[in-house]
């Protein structure tokens, strides 16, 4: 699984685990439902400024959100 696909993964997690749809993450982050959705999909990269306004809707740290990407990644490589 790719870096973007494993990131869609972990933010997908928080999100459902945070009770939360898309489009209340998109309102929350300021940011398009399209793009959440893509962003969940693996189909874009997030830029530094998207993983901080995801973390913030998300009320959680953004190293927090880094941290569960970086684990899962290396768990694939196992």
């Amino acid at each position: 699984m790719s870096i973007e696909q494993t990131f869609g993964t972990v933010l997908q997690e928080y999100r459902l685990n945070s009770k939360m749809s898309q489009e209340e993450l998109a309102f929350n982050s300021e940011l398009d439902r399209t793009y959440i959705s893509l962003l969940e999909r693996g189909k874009r990269k997030p830029t530094i400024n998207t993983v901080f306004a995801l973390s913030k809707a998300l009320k959680i740290n953004p190293s927090q959100l880094i941290k569960e990407l970086e684990e899962k990644l290396s768990n694939q490589k196992i």
